[in-house]
């Protein structure tokens, strides 16, 4: 055997015996004495390793980088380790076609995977990430999506049992490690010839104390020579055996070196040190004991095992001590010391509503009277609101089923004596609560209470997801709220006073104006109930809706004295009107109010309640055919782009500059819940409808004004985005179908526009969602009827010198009357130029209206002479006052003593000669 491999030289013996008297140390000087140590043995010593341990040693490295990236957010650098992992595995791929795909890969993939669905999902922070880091999140997220398809049983099976998988991984390691220093090793080393990895993971010989810092161990010291020679634990082991005194020394050597290197010793104390950590990190109430291999054996100063995780819990304040006297005083100082715990840092909050009830029900045995249980009960409400400190935090179902019995039972109790006045005027001093001739006086407000439980209940469905069954379980409550609201109202009715019965009015107002009435509806309708359930009979019996909102309404506007309340009703009852298709009331009531006038300086939530309104209002002129009122009404909000966010239904996305998180949390409490929302799509349906029947004919009328106005901006970006199109086919979306409709009303094919505007997928988008679904429809196909006879008329006047009514009529299948009356009042407003023939029944064209050509000439002119004044006005500010040619007039414009006059309409006429303009029809046919 050569010097070379040869383990018992003179220098090795000296470096053995000097590594004997080392001692553990403070992990701090570890790397300092491993420096050394592999500084002395650079020249000696050689680790051979396989190809497979370069290459998995490569993809760790990486692996770590990525983790490390992962800590810190960095996902750009993220984005570039994982490229290059991804690289360095492809080369790899000969050794995990034989090996398999290593464990610590596929574990990767599944954090990364989990880690970058987590970023995604949380949209403050994607907010807060510069723009490279953001690019990155999304580029790696799709690579990684795209990249784990391939492993997706073996994710499966990771995420299905991580720590089995992290225990094979290590055991697996620690068994290719002992083969390849057996393989690699087996004719370079002797007893010494030991693997990198399998030395780092022996466990030391000499180190007595180390048992005591250790959690979990096998045995004392003694035990630990025993288990150095198992090969069970990824021990390298020697094939060729030399010397038992170099045996010796090599084991006092590792023994000592091993305490510098020392890693985990067992693969227990790895699975504790794992559990512990997941355990910081999710933050658990409870610890689970873990099982460890060597519970009997227990060292001496080792770990005592204690049942871990539950917080030491403050002592309940006794109720009563034994033998006390249980009286009003006594109850009322132990009410106020549990008060006084309240709002406090470190207070339960549900053990203090405990003791509420707990006092309550010891007053109830003791018959201390109603006027002790009324200021108890006052409390245990307030403490079930205070629960949840957090505003935006919404109650939870246990906690709202409490509030609604326990203020049930405060109702119970304020009906059934009515020798009890409570109100938020008297004093504490004041109070009467013992048994006694005087009426019980109590400190307290009902109507704020009920005020809070319905603002809690709003929350609850804010956030509720509004597509689950449990929206619709929480939304049954609501019968429940309306019927405290009620009974309240009974109350009082009786006992309140007149700002109280207004707030409660509201609150009932709120809860009715936005409900379809259909039993009413079909009442009106002479239509019989829909079932015969005692239920139903008793509310289709019952007060309409309508009669309902007159009288709370008319009682606010009567006697209210605050500007918000009576804005609110107002408003309330105007929708209430436009919903039940009540136009006239709605609009009269709209006008009186003037509310239009000031809403701007209201708070955002009345400014929300206006908009709804607004659109209601629109909604239901559009019903009725009053098309031009429902473009008016709809007009602002649509020509926004923010209808979503202006009706409280959503909000848009923006930039962190116009919204920070703090408003974006207010603008959230503000939504209306999802069972009050209106429908956008039908809401813009209805918009560009109501702006295809204006807008089309308008176009044909003026097609060749230069000074021509739109009537709705939207309308004309949808029209320019068809336009735009290369490819055109079938319409598919509501705005495509009304663009093709445009097209043929502007062509006068009214079948082609009735075909688009009114068709299957039409009905079930829109007009199914009207309650008079057919009235509308009909109501629709009339209006594009007569629209297109004017657009017809319009763009092809010009061809005709006389039309018959008779063939206009059967063209668009209107009545012969109804014909006349579109063409007579399009003559009297001077839209045609033409005259009816009564004998005949026919259309005679004056043809007046000037050619293709005489219009061009015409803008051309005007345009000259907008020019010219432009001109003249731009030298006039640098040279001062004209002389000469031209002199200014009294208005402050300039004029040609004998050239150009601008008429009242707004065009020009030449005073001698030439021709005479009045806008672009003119009466005189010889001046053509």
């Amino acid at each position: 055997m050569s010097r070379f491999f040869a383990t018992g030289s003179d220098s090795e013996s000296e470096e053995s015996s000097s590594a004997d008297e080392i001692t553990p140390k403070a992990p701090g000087t570890t790397l300092k004495q491993s420096l050394l140590l592999s500084d002395d043995e650079e020249d000696t010593k050689r680790v051979v390793r396989s190809a497979k341990d370069k290459r998995f040693e490569e993809l760790t490295n990486l692996i770590k980088t990525i983790r490390n990236a992962m800590k810190i957010r960095d996902m750009a650098k993220c984005l570039e380790e994982f490229e290059q992992l991804c690289r360095a595995f492809l080369k790899s791929k000969n050794i995990v076609d034989k090996e398999g795909v290593p464990s610590f890969y596929i574990r990767l993939l599944a954090d990364l995977e989990d880690y970058l669905n987590l970023l995604w999902e949380d949209k403050e922070g994607k907010k807060k990430m510069n723009k490279n880091n953001a690019k990155a999140l999304s580029t790696l997220r799709q690579k990684i999506r795209k990249y784990n398809r391939d492993y997706e049983t073996e994710i499966t099976a990771y995420k299905e049992n991580p720590q089995e998988s992290a225990d094979e991984e290590e055991e697996k390691e620690a068994g290719d490690s002992g083969s390849s220093s057996d393989s690699d090793d087996d004719d370079d080393d002797d007893d010494d010839g030991v693997s990198a990895k399998a030395f780092l993971k022996k466990k030391p010989e000499s180190a007595p104390d180390a048992s005591k810092f250790l959690k979990s161990s096998k045995g004392s010291g003694e035990e630990s020579s025993s288990s150095e020679d198992d090969d069970e634990g990824g021990w390298g082991s020697d094939p060729v055996g030399s010397g038992s005194e170099s045996s010796d020394e090599d084991q006092g050597k590792s023994a000592s070196l091993a305490v510098v290197f020392l890693k985990k010793t067992h693969e227990s104390e790895k699975s504790a040190d794992k559990k512990v950590s997941k355990r910081k990190k999710i933050k658990k109430e409870h610890l689970e004991e873990e099982p460890e291999e060597g519970e009997g054996e227990e060292v001496e100063g080792g770990w005592e095992k204690v049942k871990g995780g539950v917080c030491l819990v403050k002592e309940k304040p006794k109720m009563f001590a034994k033998g006390t006297e249980i009286n009003i005083p006594v109850v009322v100082k132990k009410l106020n010391e549990i008060l006084q715990a309240r709002g406090k840092k470190g207070t339960d909050r549900a053990a203090q509503i405990e003791l509420f009830n707990a006092l309550a029900a010891i007053t109830a045995e003791n018959n201390l009277g109603q006027g002790i249980l009324v200021k108890i009960k006052f409390n245990i409400i307030a403490s079930l609101y205070d629960y949840n400190p957090n505003l935006a935090a919404f109650m939870k179902p246990d906690m709202w089923k409490k509030c609604l019995d326990c203020i049930n039972e405060l109702l119970d109790i304020l009906f059934e004596d009515n020798n009890i006045f409570i109100g938020e005027n008297i004093a504490e001093d004041s109070e009467n609560l013992a048994i006694s001739e005087q009426p019980f006086r109590v400190r307290g407000c009902i109507l704020t209470l009920v005020e809070r439980m319905d603002e809690e209940f709003t929350k609850i469905m804010q956030n509720t997801d509004p597509h689950s069954q449990e929206y619709v379980d929480n939304l049954k409550d609501e019968g429940k709220v309306c019927n405290i609201i009620d009974r309240l109202l009974d109350y009082l009715e009786t006992k309140g006073s007149t700002e109280e019965i207004c707030r409660v009015y509201l609150r009932r107002i709120m809860h009715t104006y936005y409900k379809f009435d259909y039993k009413t509806h079909r009442r009106s309708l002479g239509l019989p109930a829909e079932s015969k359930s005692e239920q139903d009979q008793d509310e289709s019996e019952g007060e309409d809706s309508a009669i309902i909102m007159d009288r709370l309404c008319k009682f606010i506007y009567a006697k209210d004295r605050t500007d918000r309340i009576r804005t609110c009703a107002i408003l309330c009852h105007i929708y209430h009107h436009a919903l039940h298709s009540r136009w006239y009331q709605a609009r009269d009531l709209m006008l009186m109010s003037h509310l239009q006038d000031n809403i701007q300086h209201a708070d955002p939530p009345v400014q929300i309640l206006y908009n709804r309104t607004m659109v209601q209002l629109g909604i239901c002129a559009f019903r009725q055919g009053m098309i031009k009122d429902a473009h008016n009404a709809l007009l602002d909000i649509q020509s926004s782009g923010r209808a979503k966010e202006l009706l409280g239904q959503g909000l848009l996305m923006r930039n962190m500059q116009e919204r920070n998180a703090e408003q974006e949390k207010i603008e959230k409490r503000r939504q209306v819940p999802f069972h009050m929302h209106i429908n956008l799509e039908l809401l813009e349906c209805v918009y560009l409808v109501s702006a295809m029947l204006l807008e089309i004919p308008y176009m044909a009328a003026h097609e060749f004004d230069a000074r021509r106005r739109m009537i709705s901006k939207q309308f004309h970006h949808q029209l320019r985005v068809g336009e735009r199109q290369p490819l055109l086919g079938p319409p598919e979306s509501m705005r495509e179908h009304v663009v093709a409709a445009s097209k043929a009303m502007k062509m006068g094919d009214w079948r082609t526009c009735h075909s688009f505007i009114i068709n299957e997928k039409m009905n079930s988008k829109v007009w199914d969602l009207f309650p008079e679904t057919q009235r509308v429809r009909e109501m629709l196909v009339r209006k594009i009827q007569e629209e297109s006879l004017r657009t017809y008329l319009f763009t092809y006047s010009s061809v005709y010198d006389s039309i018959s009514m008779h063939t206009l009529s059967e063209m668009f299948q209107l009545e012969i009357p109804t014909v006349h009356s579109i063409i007579s009042k399009m003559i009297i407003n001077e839209e045609l130029m033409a005259s009816l023939d009564q004998p005949t029944q026919t259309v005679v064209m004056h043809r007046t209206e000037p050619t293709s050509l005489q219009n061009m000439a015409l803008q051309l002119a005007e345009k000259l002479g907008s020019l010219v004044e432009n001109n003249e006005r731009v030298f006039d500010l640098k040279q001062g006052v004209y002389g000469g040619y031209f002199n200014r007039d009294q208005k402050g414009g300039y004029q040609q003593n004998k050239s150009y006059q601008r008429d009242q309409k707004g065009s020009y006429q030449q005073k001698h000669g030439g021709y005479q303009r009045g806008g672009y029809r003119n009466q005189n046919q010889n001046n053509y």
